[in-house]
């Protein structure tokens, strides 16, 4: 299950549609370093993502 405290690198090496998911979410830079050290909780705040679509897209 994936969780809003987990980095967007642990996300991605998780589920391997992870990065189109968010990229779909409006999170462009899935790849950037900064972004990998994120957790989801943080990216959808400053991507202004709804966080809860999000988890429910990632955990289908």
């Amino acid at each position: 299950m994936i969780t809003k405290d987990m980095t967007i690198r642990e996300v991605i090496m998780k589920n391997q549609e992870a990065a189109e998911i968010l990229m779909t979410f409006g999170m462009g830079c899935v790849g950037c370093p900064s972004a990998q050290m994120e957790t989801l909780e943080e990216a959808a705040a400053v991507h202004g993502m709804n966080l809860d679509d999000l988890l429910a897209a990632l955990n289908k």
